[in-house]
């Protein structure tokens, strides 16, 4: 039977030494919380702490970035990548990280490759206080070729009811704090590969100390202890939103009544040098690239303008005590405001 199995592209022992990896792994980051081990059919959480708790889910992946990242044969980043992605999507519901579960499927399974991967899942998780509940490895060939991958995960997280955001709390006059990338994050990897050939990769990349591949690669970063300095600083934060796939054109309009708009000045703040790489070469009009790219912004932060030199302080200080990876001189800043929406008007201006 398992020779049979192996004769057609699954191998069963190779799927064992992967969980013994996966084990060894979270033994590394044991999370007390947890009360049964990966290899079980289901994992164990210990729910504590919380009055009155709505839990919060979201499922991601992180596209074709693992397509960068098999070429490169580089795969500790796209674990990270998946994790911080996730949190940073609850995060916009005022949601603090539970628990994480993952899915890697694969052509031909490397167990060594799988434990970099999930080895990225379970630094992130343990970084931001987030159990790695269990997962699942697919050896699935004919599906994936033999050297390509996909990776998905699932994030659940509780917050407290009456400090759940909603949009009913902005308001015309408020602010919009911009905390900045360091990269593409884990979208617009599609237009990337097709504008910058591979063959382009090692060459340096102007304004950074790298080269095209390690900025390509860039760990999607996690905002959560930025916004919980700006909380703790005494803000009352309006609304929140992940700057991913739809850019700021399509992601803020997602936490903004109907009625008001978000007006953005693109003088505020500063392009990844990879993505002013790829609009100039690509020759990206500028509603397609803040539709296809964050452009510099990774996660926005509403606020009353009253609350802005202390949002702008605290968010300052902790982006200096929790600096965002390979992103030089990275501040935040005021990049916008909300306004009334005309009837026929766009939600999003960018001037």
């Amino acid at each position: 039977m398992t020779d049979s199995y192996a004769a057609a592209g699954v191998n069963i022992a190779a799927g064992n030494e992967a969980v013994e990896r996966y084990r060894e792994i979270a033994a590394r980051h044991r999370d007390p919380r947890v009360l049964d081990g990966i290899g079980g059919f289901g994992g164990c959480f210990e729910f504590r702490g919380y009055k009155d708790a709505v839990l919060v889910a979201s499922t991601d992946g992180v596209g074709t970035k693992v397509l960068v990242a098999a070429a490169l044969r580089k795969f500790d980043t796209v674990g990270q990548d998946l994790v911080n992605h996730c949190i940073n999507d609850i995060l916009c519901v005022n949601a603090q990280p539970l628990f994480f579960l993952d899915y890697f499927a694969v052509g031909k399974l490397e167990p060594d490759v799988a434990a970099q991967i999930v080895g990225g899942v379970a630094k992130a998780c343990a970084q931001n206080g987030t159990a790695l509940l269990g997962g699942e490895t697919a050896e699935m060939p004919g599906v994936y070729s033999p050297e390509h991958f996909d990776i998905a995960g699932t994030i659940v997280g509780a917050v407290e009811r009456e400090q759940m955001l909603d949009e009913t709390r902005v308001a015309a006059g408020d602010a919009i704090i911009g905390l900045p990338a360091n990269g593409l994050h884990t979208n617009g990897y599609s237009l990337a590969r097709r504008i910058l050939a591979i063959g382009r990769w090692q060459d340096p990349l102007a304004g950074t100390d790298g080269t095209i591949a390690d900025a390509l690669l860039n760990v999607h970063p996690c905002y959560l202890a930025h916004v919980r300095a700006v909380q703790a600083a005494g803000v009352s934060i309006h609304a929140m939103a992940h700057i991913t796939g739809g850019g700021l054109i399509d992601n803020v309009p997602r936490v903004l009544p109907q009625h008001l708009a978000a007006r953005f000045d693109r003088s505020a703040w500063a392009i990844p040098a990879i993505a002013d790489l790829i609009v100039r070469e690509g020759a990206l009009g500028m509603e397609e690239a803040h539709k296809a790219l964050n452009m510099g912004v990774g996660f926005c932060l509403i606020v009353a303008r009253t609350d802005v030199n202390a949002a702008l302080a605290a968010a300052q200080a902790a982006l200096a005590s929790n600096p965002i990876p390979a992103a030089k001189n990275a501040r935040a800043s005021v990049v916008g405001e909300i306004e009334p929406r005309h009837p026929c008007g766009p939600a999003v201006v960018l001037s």
